[in-house]
């Protein structure tokens, strides 16, 4: 949901905007809407469209000819009292940028935990005092008064300053019925105990039900609202600290990216000297050294070498890639084998990994915050409020009654109106939501989060790591007729052992797993790109297996064709019709025949099929989107039940945000889960973005959702978790709203006290909490009953 303005709901992509695009750091905005007033304020503004998010704290200015400068634009958010500067621009260091909003938002994250750690202290021995007659000791008032002071005055500062520049631009938020509620209980008991017989030695609490009792008829005025005072701000303020976290999380995904770029470079000098650089003072042109293990540190093109390249990070391809000069490779992926000379062909902010950098900040500041309920009906509640009290006292007086009883019952209309249980209602249901899903590994980021579920109908999967395991395996083993399977996988499973190739690894460990040891190997030939030749030593596990001691070549199909092996019948099509479902075809062959094939491939998780059918149940309609070939994701796609259709195959990072720009273009709902670097952008872009434990920092910063166990299925339950408790926390407004509509008429007539109110406030409170903590019920899809009421997942 967005703020109620005509504007864009997300700013154009770095790459589409004008020469007059500009971002601005908005410092200051409390709720969302302090946002939707600084946007309306900006677009008041002629010839300027402009996108205000509350969760970023920036706002996207796109200006035409003749317009207010980008000082002038700051001048405009000056005046309504919030902090304004331009952001980190294209050509700008991205990474210093993202450290420096990060201090700022650690500076504003610590603050708020130190008030509300402060208040707390200070809280709940007034709370205590003040609930319990009988531990209410002599002189018990002013030490209450003493602790509720502080709280009072600095511990709610917070509210008080937004009250006071909302107030001074003719605005009224959450902030000012916080701030008033608070003021309106201390400062009537602090007048109780100065003038109205309160402060006297040995008082203590009377719990008065009637007004007369109360003294609104003009009697003595013993109750006390300094828990009101002490405890509303408290809980206020844990909720803000919360937020913020949460806020500064969604920042970090920028900063994770940026980090991963390598640090330093190889840069080989005119004389063929390697010299140590750092990786931000290579220049275009030079040559770099990149030795097996290493990042490549910016984008370029290999002159001399061979080696595999783990791109998956990038590109969410499952399979390493083979490179040779004149190959392009691209900067933060990493080389797995041999020794490579590059040329850059581009640093800074021009490469691949600043440009995925630059659409995961786009995405994020494009996604406009939920406004809560509480934000939106606090314009209209909170004058309406002062209007009824102001009604109230004027009313009391004009037919006569006492000056106090009218003062006493248009602070009952104050105090009743203080949003306590408003405040409650979604961070305790956020508290135990969150809390639930930590302990089924389902991770939620934010308030923001409830209202994306709502309405997703559509699911973009990653099939790296998300779908499927992420990792190469051993699928099959077929020998060729009169070989033996286990000779077979002994005899490629010992070649492959001293290749660092991915491929081979998978094979060795296959070949492991079902024989235990393997024989040893006496010489190794690597052929770059294609495969080894092995010869296998004397010595292996001692049974004298035939075959031992003799070379043994493993690769590529066409390697052993060009080494002139022989194919038995049917064998070759075989591997055709093996390639064509999706997974590595290795042939093996000695003594000049090709012994048989052996299958590897990323395998699908164990869940994705429950887990896609479980999403159709909810009228989620899944799509797979994937940077691999078109048959292998076709054949996942296959194996786990979704549309071909809606299977999308050899796709860049840029791609993936696309098509999900596209889905929501065409009207869906769509959230999207991976796991890489590559996912990201996309993560940041989707109404909802989920990512899988397993994967990189960046995706988990970027998204919404966080499956720890990497799981699919987990994507059911936590969207079904996040629907519970969007509904737990509309049910905890509802109950919110509803007892101040039923309370303040009773306030304003005289027939409830001040104090009356205040336990009232705190049975809804009480409500919500309960509401909340059902929650901790939730059940996941793959919880298993003992039949005791207990279980496991």
């Amino acid at each position: 949901m967005t703020s109620a303005t005509t504007t864009p709901t997300s700013p154009p992509t770095q790459a589409d905007r004008p020469a007059s695009a500009t971002e601005l750091a908005i410092g200051g905005m409390s709720c969302a809407s302090c946002a939707a007033k600084v946007e309306r304020a900006l677009n008041d503004q002629d010839g300027v469209t402009a996108t205000v998010n509350y969760a970023t704290a920036s706002a996207y200015i796109n200006r035409g000819q003749d317009t207010p400068s980008v000082d002038e634009l700051i001048g405009v958010v000056e005046g309504l009292g919030y902090r304004a500067e331009p952001a980190a621009e294209e050509g700008d260091d991205l990474e210093a940028a993202a450290e420096a909003e990060d201090a700022a938002a650690a500076a504003q994250v610590k603050d708020l935990r130190t008030r509300f750690w402060f208040s707390a202290a200070l809280a709940l021995p007034v709370m205590v005092l003040s609930m319990v007659p009988a531990w209410q000791f002599r002189g018990w008032q002013w030490v209450a008064l003493a602790l509720t002071t502080p709280v009072v005055v600095w511990g709610a500062l917070p509210f008080h300053r937004a009250t006071l520049t909302n107030l001074a631009h003719k605005a009224t938020t959450m902030d000012t019925l916080v701030s008033l509620g608070v003021l309106a209980a201390y400062l009537w008991s602090l007048w109780a105990l100065l003038f109205g017989g309160a402060g006297e030695l040995g008082m203590t609490m009377n719990m008065s039900w009637l007004p007369a009792d109360a003294g609104m008829d003009g009697g003595t005025h013993h109750e006390l609202y300094l828990e009101v005072a002490a405890v509303v701000p408290t809980f206020l303020l844990g909720g803000r600290w919360a937020e913020a976290r949460a806020k500064r999380r969604a920042g970090s995904a920028l900063r994770s990216l940026l980090r991963l770029g390598a640090q330093e470079a190889r840069v080989l000098t005119a004389d063929g000297v390697e010299v140590t650089v750092p990786a931000s003072a290579v220049k275009v042109g030079q040559t770099l050294v990149v030795r097996p293990g290493e990042r490549i540190p910016t984008d370029g093109e290999i002159l001399r070498g061979t080696s595999t390249i783990d791109a998956g990070l990038l590109t969410g391809e499952s399979v390493p890639v083979e490179v040779a000069p004149g190959d392009a490779v691209t900067g933060a992926t990493v080389n797995l084998s041999g020794r490579l000379e590059m040329t850059a062909t581009r640093v800074g902010s021009d490469t691949q990994l600043a440009r995925i950098g630059r659409l995961v900040r786009d995405a994020q500041a494009g996604k406009a915050d939920v406004q809560r309920l509480a934000d939106r009906v606090s314009a209209v509640f909170v004058p309406v409020v002062l209007a009824i009290a102001a009604v109230t006292l004027m009313a009391w007086l004009a037919l006569g009654r006492p000056v106090d009883a009218g003062i006493a019952a248009a602070v009952a209309v104050l105090v009743i109106a203080c949003p306590c249980a408003l405040g409650l209602a979604t961070p305790t249901a956020l508290l135990v939501g969150t809390g639930r899903g930590s302990q089924l590994g389902l991770l939620i980021s934010g308030p923001h989060v409830l209202e994306a579920t709502r309405d997703i109908d559509v699911i973009v999967l990653d099939k790296t790591g998300t779908v499927t395991e992420g990792s190469m395996a051993l699928v099959d083993v077929v020998p060729a007729e009169g070989t033996e399977r286990a000779e077979l996988l002994r005899l490629a499973g010992a070649a492959e052992a001293g290749s660092e190739h991915p491929i081979a690894a998978a094979i060795t460990t296959g070949a492991r797993d079902e024989l235990g040891s393997l024989p040893d190997v006496a010489s190794l030939a690597n052929r770059p790109g294609l495969g080894v030749s092995a010869v296998v030593g004397d010595e292996g596990n001692g049974e004298g297996t035939e075959g031992e001691g003799t070379e043994v070549l493993i690769g590529r199909p066409s390697l052993l064709d060009d080494e002139g092996l022989t194919w038995p019948d049917g064998l070759r099509s075989r591997a055709e019709e093996l390639g064509a479902g999706g997974v590595t075809v290795v042939a093996a062959g000695w003594e000049g025949t090709v012994r048989g094939l052996l299958t590897v491939a990323d395998t699908v998780r164990p869940d994705s099929a429950r887990a896609v059918a479980a999403l159709a149940d909810h009228h989620i309609t899944p799509w797979m989107v994937t940077g691999d070939a078109e048959p292998v994701a076709r054949a996942v796609a296959a194996q786990v039940g979704i549309d071909p259709a809606n299977v999308v195959a050899g796709v860049l990072p840029e791609d993936k945000v696309d098509i999900v720009a596209r889905l929501q273009a065409d009207g869906h709902r769509v959230a999207m889960a991976g796991d890489g670097v590559n996912d990201a952008a996309a993560l940041a872009t989707a109404d909802l973005g989920i990512a899988m434990g397993s994967g990189a920092d960046v995706a988990m910063e970027a998204s919404d959702l966080t499956i720890v166990s990497g799981a699919l299925l987990g994507t059911v339950d936590a969207i079904r978790l996040a629907r519970s408790t969007l509904r737990t926390i509309k049910a905890n407004l509802f109950w919110a709203f509803g007892y101040n509509v039923a309370a303040i008429p009773l306030a304003a007539l005289g027939l409830l006290t001040p104090l009356i109110g205040g336990l009232a406030m705190a049975a809804s409170s009480v409500l919500v909490v309960l509401n909340s903590l059902r929650l901790r019920r939730f059940r996941p899809t793959s919880w298993t009953d003992r039949g005791d009421g207990s279980g496991t997942v």
